[in-house]
C-alpha cells in the first residue's frame, strides 16, 4: 500500500471514530421539534370525571332463530309439475309454491263418485221394495223374514252410501294436496327440487322462514340470574344487539322468556328476545351480541374508555394534580445521595409554565377500580376517583410518575413555545455541546 493511501485510510478511519462518538454521546444528543428542556411540559388531553345517570347492561352470546320455520313437504307423491316461487323472496300464507300431477287422484276422485252413484241406486231399489212390502195391501201376503231382509238390505246401501261419500271427501282432499301452498308469511329459501321429479311425502321441496318477528336465543352466566328476573317483574327489559365492534344493530327488541334453569356446565341459563327486525337486519342462525338493560345507575361517576389504562397491578389513570407526587423525580423531596435531585429541581423551577401566570400541573398514576360500560365511549369507576377529577385522555405515552403537563380541552392545540423556552432550550443545547 502507498502512503497516501495509508494516511487516507488513517484520516476516514479518525472520521468515522469522531461521527460515531458524536452519535453515541450523550452530550450530543439533538434536540427534536418542541423539545424545550428537559423539564418541559408535556401537552395532554383531559376530561374531568362527571356523574351521569348510566343504564346498566349485562352482555351475552347467542343465535338468531325464527319463530316459525317450515320445511314444506308434499302430503301426496307424484311428479312435480312446476315451482311458482322466487327462491329468497317473500311469500304470504296460502301462497301457492308447488304443484303436483293431480291427474291420478282426480281419476280415484271420478271412481269414487261412480261408486257412490251405483250404490245410491241399489240404495233407492230396496227403499222401495221394503215400503212396498210394508204396504198394508201387500203385507198380509209377504212374508216375514223377507221383510227383515229388506230391511237390512236398505241399511247395508245406506252404509255404502256414506262410505262411499268419505271416499269421496278423502280424494278430494288428497286432489287438494297436489298444490302445495306456504303455510306461513315468510321468506322462502333454495329449491330442494325441480319440476320433473317424482316426489314423496318424505321429500322436502323448499324452507319458509318467518322473518318479522324474530326471535333470538341468547345466555347469560348464572350470576346475574336473580338480577335479570327481578328486573324483569317491574318491566319488560330491553334488549339490543351489538356488531363485532360493540355498535348497535338492533336496539328495539323486548326479553320474553327466561329459562327455567342453569345449565350445570357452563353456568349460564338461556333468554329468548323478540326484535320486529323491521330493515331484516337479523338472519335466522346469525350470531348474536346481546345486550340487556337491566336498571339505570343514578350518578355513577364516570370516565371515557380512552382513559382507563391496563397495568400489571389492574386498571389505573392518569390522573392530574397541582403537586408532584411524592417519590417522583419532580417532587421538592426527591434527591440521590449527593443531593444534586433537589439542586436539580431548583434549576428546572423557571422552565415552568410560569410565563403564561398558571401554576404548574402534575400526573400521578392513580390506581381505579371500573364498574361496567357507558354507552359506547365511557366506564364507571366505583373507587380511585371524585366527581371533578381530571384525568389524562390522550397523550399517556409520554408521560411517567411526576411528570408537569399542560392540560387541554378535548380539541384543542397545544400553545407555540414562548421565547423563554426557546432560549432555554438554546441554553441547554449549548450546554451539552460544550461538555
Amino acid at each position: 500500500m502507498s502512503r497516501t493511501k495509508w494516511i487516507l485510510t488513517v484520516i476516514g478511519i479518525v472520521i468515522v471514530a469522531l461521527i460515531l462518538w458524536r452519535i453515541f454521546s450523550g452530550h450530543g444528543k439533538a434536540q427534536g421539534p418542541g423539545d424545550f428542556g428537559a423539564n418541559a411540559p408535556v401537552p395532554v388531553t383531559v376530561v374531568p370525571a362527571a356523574d351521569q345517570n348510566v343504564p346498566v347492561y349485562v352482555t351475552g352470546t347467542g343465535t338468531v332463530t325464527p319463530i316459525n320455520s317450515v320445511n314444506v313437504q308434499p302430503q301426496v307423491g307424484g311428479t312435480l309439475l312446476k315451482l311458482d316461487f322466487v327462491e329468497g323472496k317473500p311469500v304470504t300464507a296460502g301462497q301457492l309454491l308447488a304443484q303436483i300431477d293431480p291427474r291420478t287422484l282426480q281419476a280415484q276422485l271420478d271412481q269414487a263418485i261412480g261408486k257412490r252413484n251405483q250404490d245410491q241406486t241399489q240404495l233407492a231399489t230396496a227403499v222401495a221394495n221394503l215400503e212396498r212390502s210394508e204396504n198394508p195391501k201387500y203385507a198380509p201376503y209377504v212374508a216375514q223374514i223377507d221383510k227383515i231382509t229388506q230391511a237390512n238390505t236398505v241399511a247395508q246401501y245406506k252404509a255404502a252410501v256414506a262410505a262411499d261419500n268419505a271416499a269421496i271427501d278423502s280424494t278430494k282432499v288428497q286432489l287438494g294436496f297436489t298444490r302445495i301452498t306456504s303455510p306461513i308469511d315468510g321468506v322462502v329459501g333454495i329449491r330442494q327440487v325441480t319440476p320433473g321429479n317424482v316426489v314423496t311425502t318424505s321429500t322436502t321441496i323448499v324452507t319458509v322462514v318467518q322473518m318479522h318477528p324474530i326471535d333470538v336465543l341468547f345466555t347469560l352466566p348464572g350470576k346475574y340470574l336473580d338480577e335479570v328476573r327481578n328486573a324483569q317483574q317491574k318491566a319488560p327489559l330491553k334488549v339490543a344487539i351489538l356488531d363485532a365492534n360493540g355498535n348497535v344493530v338492533e336496539a328495539d327488541g323486548t326479553l320474553k322468556v327466561i329459562g327455567n334453569q342453569i345449565d350445570a356446565d357452563t353456568n349460564t341459563f338461556q333468554l329468548k328476545a323478540e326484535f320486529p327486525n323491521a330493515n331484516n337486519q337479523l338472519f335466522p342462525g346469525q350470531y348474536a351480541n346481546t345486550r340487556v338493560e337491566v336498571s339505570i345507575d343514578s350518578n355513577a361517576l364516570v370516565v371515557p374508555t380512552a382513559a382507563v389504562q391496563r397495568g400489571p397491578n389492574g386498571d389505573y389513570v392518569w390522573l392530574i394534580t397541582d403537586k408532584p407526587p411524592p417519590g417522583s423525580s419532580a417532587s421538592p423531596d426527591s434527591s440521590d445521595k449527593t443531593g444534586r435531585g433537589r439542586r436539580s429541581a431548583r434549576k428546572d423551577a423557571p422552565n415552568s409554565s410560569a410565563a403564561d401566570n398558571k401554576p404548574a400541573k402534575y400526573v400521578t398514576m392513580q390506581a381505579v377500580t371500573t364498574g361496567g360500560e357507558a354507552g359506547d365511549t365511557g366506564l364507571i369507576v366505583t373507587k380511585g376517583l371524585k366527581t371533578g377529577d381530571l384525568v389524562v385522555t390522550a397523550g399517556q405515552f409520554r408521560l411517567k410518575q411526576g411528570s408537569k403537563v399542560t392540560p387541554m380541552k378535548p380539541g384543542e392545540i397545544p400553545p407555540p413555545p414562548t421565547t423563554a423556552q426557546i432560549k432555554a432550550a438554546m441554553s441547554s443545547g449549548g450546554r451539552g455541546g460544550r461538555h
